[in-house]
């Protein structure tokens, strides 16, 4: 101990790094690790981790080994670590990504002694012929990073963490720094526990990012307003987190449709495409990721400037190390969050099936994500105090809550009734229970346990279950009431909070939010179009549809459905490339009648002064349903529709509903093979005929009447008005 106590830090920070100062802890973090002992490092994101290991790594003899669960970040750090040394081999990983010929190169530089730092996943740490190759190795220390995903209570629990000990029992002792961005005091026991360092030297960082601003919305039109938010932001480098692939892949579909230079990125994709997206984002050519929340992305870029969440994570460790990733430079991060109960019970039913112990963690988790995201309370005092750490002020200035207070009302009472309850039941239940017994909710727990006999059950029934887990939250805030750690959930009531009881004084309330519901795939598949037809323009181009109907010589309908109509009433389209976004309007239709509408609406948009709703114009993502590619190919091919109908399991009716959506869009098909299967042509004239000129509108009920029900059968007139629409329409 003691060999390297007399080097100047300061100076291998400039000689390797560049940097004249170390950020918080650094300093103390890398003598404590070249002094020997074992170090436990809690610091968030954007606060220097990486460099309480790599500079020891690059002063002490041997090398250094970095157990990291994120290939990408590998990849980042040794690229940077290479760009600090003349010599490529100081910085190697070993993972499932390399040939054969790249891990020979990469032991045979650690045999050399030219790697300082070697980067293992954990899987591959586990590998015997791994184990038998650093059994060789003069290792320096082990560094742990990403050190939550040892623990259950952890928002990326890996079953492969709790491995590590007894591999590095295996290969051989060495000092050990455990390092992480985000834990509990739960999950910072687990970690010590588990790696069988208890007495290692703590190292705490502030969790506050003063820079960082929070924010929660209703998920109400989510990707028209990230949309608008991101066109609002230009330039700007920004990541969107979703819980699925399928749901990265459509938003980010949907973000380069409307002009957004936007990549998706996921486990799903092969390495070679996320490497090269995350390499494209980084360099700048795209300046939008959209990621999944579980794979956990190891970027490590500083100028993120907003970070979005368009599903909210499974826990508030998960929230804080994502929103962590912006403005790590400390300028501007803006983290965005759109919040719905409903992905909450989409969470819950995930877990059905799942052990019991891990439901029950899950479930408390999710508890702590709904309580922050309804919360009308700081969200950085909420945030700091659910990792153990007391924010002072009573207004951040840096969150929504904070910058658009909600009115607070005196809760003494309420605070009071709170405490008595948990006391009341012996400090053995949860909020939710606590919650229950005073709003007076019968349900199996308050049965199976006869709480509904207390005489404090339903004291507070003028109020709801939401109401009182404020209360509980806020009192947690307080400090009147704690959560065990060990019996993680259970409320106890804190010496503060007994002397609370005793001599209660006046306490200020803020009532939760309450947020709006909306089916979000409803907005998605309408293409986001929610407003009320202009009456006055829907005359006027009926109008003209009227006027060129008679010059063409055909119906109206053919030119334009009404619901097409309807919706330029809205839209208020200008461009052809903004017809095209009109339902039932495709390239072919926009060419062909476009113009005059197109000019028309143009100068009524000018001589009304109208301001388009141009935040609510997000074009749809192109319908290439697999099931419309397919019935054109078939009908180009000359396939019975009987045999689609059977090869896609579909009615008959719901075949031709198919074809008709395909024609009104503008393309054109032609089923005289079909057709001609099963009408003579003296009665395909007939209907015809009726059809272009007898017509009011495209009603097939109407047709029926006209031509006499007796005489032909509606899927009949349906094929010979599809027939019609795309020989006359398109």
């Amino acid at each position: 101990m003691g060999v390297y106590s007399d080097i100047s830090l300061t100076d291998y920070l400039k000689k390797y790094f560049g940097f004249s100062v170390f950020k918080g802890n650094q300093e103390y973090i890398i003598r404590n690790v070249l002094d020997g002992y074992n170090t436990f490092v809690l610091m968030p994101t954007g606060g220097g981790k990486s460099l309480c290991y790599q500079m020891p790594a690059l002063i002490m003899e041997g090398t250094a080994i970095i157990i990291s669960p994120l290939i990408a970040l590998m990849k980042n750090q040794v690229d940077a670590m290479r760009s600090f040394s003349v010599e490529d081999g100081v910085a190697h990983f070993l993972n499932s990504s390399l040939s054969k010929a790249q891990i020979t190169k990469v032991k045979d530089d650690v045999v050399e002694g030219k790697t300082k730092l070697l980067y293992v996943a954990p899987e591959s740490l586990t590998k015997e012929e791994n184990i038998l190759f650093l059994k060789q190795v003069k290792i320096s220390f082990y560094a742990i990073d990403e050190a939550h995903c040892i623990s259950e209570w952890g928002h990326d629990f890996r079953p492969e963490y709790r491995r590590i000990r007894p591999i590095i029992n295996e290969i051989g002792e060495a000092p050990i720094i455990a390092l992480t961005a985000t834990a509990t005091p739960k999950v910072q026991h687990d970690i010590l526990k588990t790696l069988n360092i208890l007495e290692a030297t703590h190292f705490k960082s502030s969790f506050n990012r003063a820079n960082l601003y929070y924010e929660v919305r209703s998920k109400v039109n989510a990707t028209k307003e990230i949309i608008k938010y991101i066109k609002n932001n230009t330039g700007k480098s920004g990541i969107i987190y979703c819980l699925s692939r399928k749901k990265v892949e459509e938003l980010a579909e949907m973000l380069r449709v409307n002009g957004i230079k936007a990549l998706p990125y996921h486990a799903g994709l092969d390495a070679n495409t996320r490497a090269d997206n995350q390499d494209k984002f980084l360099m700048e050519d795209f300046d939008v990721i959209v990621a999944t929340i579980a794979f956990g992305m190891g970027i490590d870029k500083p100028d993120v400037r907003y970070v979005i969440h368009y599903d909210i994570p499974k826990s508030l460790e998960g929230y804080y190390q994502e929103t962590g990733r912006a403005g790590r430079d400390g300028g501007e991060g803006n983290c965005l969050t759109f919040y719905s109960y409903k992905d909450i019970q989409k969470l819950e039913k995930f877990m059905q099936g799942k052990p019991v112990a891990e439901q029950e963690i899950g479930k408390q988790l999710l508890f702590e994500t709904t309580a922050y995201a309804e919360s009308a309370v700081c969200r950085r005092k909420l945030l700091l105090h659910y990792f153990g750490e007391e924010y002072l002020p009573d207004n951040c200035e840096n969150c929504d809550n904070c910058k658009h207070p909600k009115v607070q009302f005196e809760g003494e009472e309420y605070i009071v009734k709170i405490l008595s309850a948990i006391l009341e039941v012996k400090e053995k239940f949860k909020s939710e229970h606590i919650a229950n017994i005073l709003a007076g909710n019968m349900d199996s727990a308050i049965k199976t346990y006869k709480h509904h006999k207390l005489e404090i059950f339903g004291s507070g029934s003028d109020k709801d279950v939401r109401f009182w887990n404020a209360v509980v939250r806020q009192a947690m805030i307080a400090q009147f009431v704690q959560k065990e750690i060990e019996n993680y959930g259970l409320l106890k009531v804190t010496a503060k909070g007994h002397e609370f009881l005793n001599n209660p004084v006046p306490f200020y309330i803020a009532e939760d939010h309450e947020y709006n519901e909306e089916d979000e795939d409803d907005f998605m598949n309408a293409g986001g179009k929610t407003s009320t037809v202009d009456l006055e323009l829907f005359n006027i181009i009926k109008d003209l549809r009227k006027k060129i109907s008679k010059t063409k010589n055909l119906p109206p309908f053919v030119i334009f459905q009404d619901n097409s109509l309807e919706d330029m009433a809205i839209q208020y389209p200008i461009t052809m490339e903004e017809l095209q976004n009109i339902v039932g309007v495709g390239a072919g239709k926009a060419q062909r009648y476009g113009k005059e509408f197109l000019e028309l609406i143009k100068s009524y948009v000018e001589e009304k002064e109208i301001i388009r709703p141009q935040d609510m114009v997000v074009k749809s993502v192109v319908n290439k349903s697999g099931l419309k590619v397919y019935i054109i190919q078939a009908i180009d091919r000359k396939m019975s529709l009987v045999d689609i109908a059977e090869a896609k399991n579909l009615e008959m009716k719901d075949l031709l509903t198919e074809i008709e959506a395909i024609v009104s869009s503008g393309t054109k098909i032609n089923l005289d093979y079909y057709i001609n299967d099963v009408l003579d042509e003296e009665h395909q004239d007939e209907i015809f005929q009726y059809f272009k000129e007898e017509a009011e509108s495209e009603s097939i009920e109407d047709a029926m009447k006209n031509l006499g029900e007796d005489n032909y059968s509606e899927e009949e007139v349906r094929l010979m008005r599809i027939k019609f629409m795309s020989e006359l329409g398109n």
